[in-house]
């Protein structure tokens, strides 16, 4: 069952039921997710000159 609250950092992987990440947001102001916040997988991510998508074989795509 899938829950509306990601329990995996985007950024790095690690749980984020372990405690804050203050590096990983403060990266993530300039960066794409990395990892899929619902299943840790990593994701295909294209950056591009307006924004970037993210892509998880599991969960779908992401775009900022």
């Amino acid at each position: 069952m899938l829950t509306s609250a990601a329990a995996w950092c985007d950024r790095c992987g690690a749980d984020t039921t372990a405690g804050p990440h203050p590096g990983c947001a403060a990266a993530r102001v300039l960066e794409p997710p990395r990892y899929c916040g619902h299943c840790r997988r990593r994701m295909k991510v294209q950056v591009l000159p307006v924004g970037w998508s993210a892509v998880c074989v599991e969960h779908g795509e992401r775009r900022g």
